[in-house]
């Protein structure tokens, strides 16, 4: 199975890329967000989700690994195919996604091309309350406590670690989700409170997101 490719852009289509890696060149199905960013006679390293079939073996490709792992996870909603969850990713960000989920926001989903009110309502009802994917994992939570908590001390490290960022969105979320967890509150209302924090504040960094949050779970 292919899991990752790193090489040169030779050939682009409305939804693919051939990926020359080792003169050997790979079609690539690929969301338009994705497409927008390649360039033929570039270097680039694709996230690739493999699917097997009797009659074909198809490789969709992301920028990103949280991409990748909602590509995923948006199929395991029933009525969601493959096709659904690229526009899914091309109408909204995986961090995006990952707000829409905790926050139960069937409206963001909807704006995805294809995606009718019912399937939108039926993503967020599914994906609500659920850990988002699991990505690599960072220890960075308790660290910013000292900068949040001005009447208290940071507590240890928890011992379960939060998911790895891949863009600066995702670092200040999982630094604030892995800071309340530190404090004790459960993974889930953690991520709600961080979704309601950074919906009204999507600019925030680490320490005003933990501000924020901590202000949600105190109402």
């Amino acid at each position: 199975m292919i899991g990752m490719l790193n090489g040169v852009v030779i050939a682009l289509g409305d939804e693919d890329a051939v990926i020359d890696v080792g003169g050997v060149g790979y079609l690539v199905s690929l969301g338009t967000r994705a497409r927008s960013r390649l360039e033929i006679g570039t270097g680039i390293t694709l996230h690739i989700e493999t699917y097997v079939r009797e009659d074909a073996l198809r490789l969709f490709g992301f920028l990103t690994e949280a991409e990748r792992a909602w590509f995923v996870r948006l199929q395991g909603v029933q009525g969601v195919g493959a096709k659904h969850a690229l526009a899914l990713l091309d109408a909204v960000s995986a961090s995006g996604i990952e707000t829409a989920a905790a926050l139960g926001d069937a409206s963001a989903f909807e704006r995805a091309k294809g995606v009718g009110r019912k399937l939108a309502e039926r993503i967020a009802v599914e994906l609500k309350g659920k850990a988002p994917p699991a990505r690599r994992r960072s220890q960075k939570g308790a660290e910013s406590l000292v900068e949040a908590l001005s009447d208290g001390e940071a507590p240890a490290a928890s011992s379960a670690p939060a998911a790895a960022p891949e863009t600066e969105e995702d670092d200040a979320r999982e630094v604030a989700i892995s800071a309340l967890t530190n404090l004790g509150y459960g993974e889930s209302e953690a991520r709600h409170a961080v979704a309601l924090a950074i919906t009204a504040n999507p600019q925030a960094g680490e320490t005003m997101l933990i501000r924020a949050a901590l202000k949600e779970l105190a109402r």
